[in-house]
């Protein structure tokens, strides 16, 4: 397909214009590849790593092109095929693949040492010194925007399985993500109550791991299969009826299992079983669940809110209505539709820290939107977009009153009382 539908809905295009920076650019490098054409060179990696992974150009586009499935394809072949990881890219790579982001207690240690720096003073000598600074700027920016954490996961809070409130609609599996249950563990324990408020037996079980998007988006696709084939054991030994995901980055690459698993058929029931039971905790919400009566305003004042999409919970999972019913149906609130809410922050997974200069570019563009809205809060779905919305605000807000909110934190303080 060569019609160009996905050039206009793709960010990188809209910001340069080059037609190297569109999916049909990219589709016609891979190609040029693949048959001799032209060398997989360093300019070919960074045309492939320049791409954020939002996915906007599949919604648009009138021949289903999976550009998600191709894009990762080709990093999955260049990370095969490169030697050219050398020093630090390589020990970072290993720490973060390896070592780290697959094992739920280190990810775990990784939010009590948080908790530590937060608590001790550390943070406030390192803000001060403006020691994160020397190494990245991007990063000591990132830094700012750090939620409070816990040190404590959703499990050691409230246990593996809380019991719904009043009659039972559903079993549900909460998969508790790895950064979300390490950083946002407070966002995570609404969910699990929220849930159960709504009517839904929530059950979370300890076996889980990480997700695997940041594999799979990163070439390391065996990897991302294992993670996968774990936590489909997980829910299954569960016996759950549904699978809710509160981050959309991790809901996109769960409801995909089947496709990651496609070539392996001893898998291919199992990930199908799995697959298909992925729901992001708005949809369950909006499709199944009985809602808590918000409680009334105290006065006749209404907060305006803004909803800024999670890419992949809007072009993946095909759930960006749901977050907006939940919001408009709350009595103290005026929904405000931002220009372009469907396009990407900038955030991408890490793409706000290995390509700085293009994610603050798309970030400023992105809250000249959210500013023309007046909105006293914008709300998303994700984390990673939650993050780099506060990093937004922090640079470039009109209004020093505005907040940047999880979804779940901001229905749950309004529907459920404490």
């Amino acid at each position: 397909m060569r019609c160009g539908f996905c050039l206009p809905a793709c960010p990188t295009f809209k910001e340069t214009g080059l037609e190297a920076e569109s999916p049909r650019g990219r589709i016609a490098l891979m190609k040029a590849t693949v048959d001799g054409v032209m060398e997989p060179n360093d300019q070919f990696e960074d045309q492939m790593n320049h791409c954020l992974g939002c996915r906007a150009c599949e919604p648009a586009c009138p021949a289903d092109v999976k550009y998600g499935q191709l894009i990762e394809q080709a990093r999955d072949a260049i990370e095969a095929h490169t030697v050219r990881h050398r020093g630090w890219v390589k020990v970072v790579r290993k720490l973060v693949f390896k070592q780290l982001f697959p094992h739920q207690n280190r990810m775990g240690l990784l939010g009590k040492g948080l908790r530590i720096y937060q608590k001790t003073g550390l943070q406030t000598a390192v803000r001060k010194t403006g020691a994160v600074g020397l190494f990245s700027k991007q990063l000591a920016d990132l830094e700012r925007t750090l939620p409070k954490v816990s040190g404590k996961g959703v499990i050691q809070q409230l246990g593996t399985r809380i019991p719904a409130k009043g009659e039972k609609l559903a079993t549900v599996g909460m998969f508790r993500g790895c950064l979300m249950d390490s950083m946002f563990t407070e966002t995570n324990n609404k969910t699990v109550r929220l849930l159960s408020e709504a009517g839904f037996e929530v059950i979370i079980p300890e076996s889980q791991n990480c997700c695997g998007a940041l594999h799979a988006h990163s070439g390391e696709t065996h990897d991302a299969k294992q993670l996968a084939k774990s936590n489909i054991r997980a829910f299954q030994e569960a016996g759950v009826d549904y699978i809710i995901s509160n981050a959309g980055g991790c809901g996109a690459i769960l409801i995909e299992y089947d496709h990651l698993l496609h070539d392996e058929p001893d898998w291919r029931e199992q990930s199908e079983w799995f697959a298909k039971r992925v729901k992001d905790i708005s949809t369950i919400l909006v499709e199944k669940g009985r809602l808590p009566q918000p409680s009334q305003p105290q006065s006749n004042d209404r907060v305006r809110v803004t909803y800024q999409d999670s890419c992949h919970l809007r072009n993946v999972m095909k759930g960006g209505n749901s977050p907006r019913k939940l919001l408009a149906a709350l009595p103290d609130v005026e929904l405000v539709e931002m220009k372009d809410a469907g396009s990407c922050c900038g955030s991408a997974g890490i793409y706000n820290v290995t390509q700085p200069e293009m994610a603050n570019q798309i970030l400023e563009h992105k809250m000249e939107n959210a500013n023309a809205t007046k909105a006293h809060y914008i709300v998303t779905s994700n984390p990673g977009c939650l993050m780099q919305m506060k990093l937004g605000i922090d640079k470039h807000a009109d209004n020093d009153r505005v907040q940047a909110v999880h979804i779940v934190d901001f229905l749950f303080d309004r529907m459920v009382k404490s």
